[in-house]
């Protein structure tokens, strides 16, 4: 039988990455190409998934025929609604076999070498995810509009939100809302106008504002008091369902790390691989859910 190569994809709504490896582990070739978030559809993320898996093939010196030698295994943005993980496995890439799961379930397995265990990622959005006993559950992440809790939109929104305050007189001024004010000529129907195109990553923006003037700045100080709230009650959540640890991930993670209390040291800790990591985990459980028949 012709040796199998292991395909991982971590595809998310900028890019898809691909790594190719051999059946000793070996990174054969990578490749790279544009969005596969699912919620694109499949007429979008397919040919992005085809074209990042075509693309690692052909660095690695393979031809396309060589597809069906490959066992994929796809961490998929979008991939926790059943109907876009389903829509994505039948687009026909040609492979011996496939796992789809989400881009949080790949990052999860890969945090925790595949034991059980949980992620809390904290970057412009914000969600956790528990993975045990072979079953995901996630924690928040439904949305800047309606969840979100502790993320750097979320952060940087009560921000500009207390320096509007404080213009009004209704709530205290400090450095932190004098400094954003001045970022809209000190007028507040300046930020009213910016607000009605702001995108969660623009409110985003605000944030390292925030953990910058922490200690020194009693509303920068509140406001992370409370975000650092909302992340506790995630970590909480995510330990009731069982995860013996949690690794934080996402750009706000490090910031956010030395203000929770003392009692989350034990359980909290530093990831051991990526996304890609999870991805191949994923193609070798295709292979062996090949191997079963299944």
């Amino acid at each position: 039988m012709t040796s199998p190569y292991y395909l991982a994809v971590d595809g998310g709504g900028t890019n898809t990455r691909a790594r190719l490896t051999d059946a000793a582990g070996r990174v054969v070739g990578e490749g790279l190409s544009g969005s596969s978030n699912l919620t694109l559809g499949v007429e979008t993320a397919g040919p992005a998934i085809a074209a990042a898996g075509t693309a690692a093939l052909e660095a690695a010196g393979l031809p396309r025929s060589a597809a069906v030698q490959i066992h994929a295994g796809l961490g998929l943005a979008g991939a926790n609604v059943p109907a876009f993980a389903e829509a994505i496995r039948g687009f026909g890439f040609g492979y011996r076999s496939l796992r789809v799961a989400s881009d949080a379930v790949a990052a999860c397995l890969g945090a925790h070498g595949g034991r059980d265990g949980a992620i809390l990622i904290l970057g412009t959005g914000s969600q956790g995810l528990a993975l045990v006993g072979g079953s995901s559950t996630t924690v928040g992440g439904w949305g800047f509009a309606l969840s979100d809790d502790a993320s750097g939109a979320i952060l940087g929104r009560a921000a500009l939100r207390a320096a509007l305050l404080s213009f009004d007189a209704l709530a205290p001024s400090s450095d932190l809302t004098r400094t954003i004010l001045a970022g809209f000529g000190d007028d507040p129907a300046q930020a009213v106008l910016w607000a009605r195109t702001a995108t969660p990553r623009d409110y985003g923006n605000f944030a390292p504002l925030v953990f910058e003037r922490a200690g020194r700045d009693g509303v920068a100080d509140a406001l992370i008091a409370e975000a650092a709230r909302s992340v506790a009650a995630m970590l909480d959540r995510l330990v009731f369902l069982g995860a013996p640890r949690i690794a934080l991930m996402g750009g706000l993670a490090a910031p956010y790390r030395p203000f929770l209390p003392a009692l989350y040291d034990d359980v909290l800790v530093e990831a051991e691989g990526d996304a890609m990591d999870g991805a191949l985990m994923l193609a070798r459980m295709a292979e062996a859910d090949a191997g079963a028949g299944r």
